[in-house]
């Protein structure tokens, strides 16, 4: 509620947008609270913090996250388990 009524919403999301360049991103309203979500590629797991910082500092928001894979991801680990 601060980055709406501050004004400082618009200038994070636009900032993030254009630096993490999210695939999707789509935006609702869930158990009573701003809500959206973002689907990322992440090359790398240490890039969270890249990624979640700003939303905490800039928003005081909380951030989950969970992995997803492609098609491709699932047959790559399939044949690591299964060989």
């Amino acid at each position: 509620n601060r980055a709406i009524q501050d004004g400082s919403f618009p200038t994070v999301l636009e900032k993030a947008m254009q630096d993490l360049k999210p695939e999707a991103a789509y935006f609702v309203a869930e158990d009573g609270t701003r809500t959206f979500y973002w689907f990322l590629d992440m090359g790398d797991q240490s890039d969270l913090p890249w990624v979640a910082e700003r939303f905490f500092t800039g928003l005081n928001a909380t951030v989950q996250t969970t992995p997803a894979m492609t098609i491709e991801d699932v047959q790559k680990g399939l044949a690591k388990a299964f060989g």
